[in-house]
């Protein structure tokens, strides 16, 4: 079955550079697209960034214009995993962050569980 195990959240400092990964199993990773989505108390899940499927050149990402030129997103098809690189966090990057394939434009599979990314001094 799928599974979607994210990781690297935790309490951070307005300025910080963590790196959220996904670690993705159950089907075939690198056929698909990947995202990662951000969930803040009464907001919906939000497509924070995409990555296409390493076949195009260059691999297309898209970002939501609140995170662009800060946050990047990698992946390792050798490893099933999605990263995201957040730099000069902000408070209101905080929310739990979730991963998951895009299929048809929707994400394509059951959530994990997220990572919970809180900024704050």
């Amino acid at each position: 079955q799928v599974q979607l195990v994210e990781s690297g959240g935790g309490l951070v400092q307005p300025g910080g550079s963590p790196r959220l990964s996904c670690a993705a199993s159950g089907f075939t990773f690198r056929g698909d697209a990947m995202a990662w989505y951000r969930e803040t108390p009464g907001d919906q899940r939000e497509r924070v960034a995409s990555i296409g499927t390493i076949g195009h050149s260059p691999t297309d990402t898209d970002y939501t214009e609140s995170v662009k030129g800060r946050f990047s997103i990698y992946r390792d098809d050798s490893k099933s995993t999605v990263y995201l690189y957040m730099n000069s966090l902000k408070p209101e990057d905080t929310g739990v962050y979730f991963c998951n394939a895009i299929r048809s434009g929707n994400s394509a599979f059951p959530w994990g569980q997220g990572t919970q990314v809180t900024v704050s001094s």
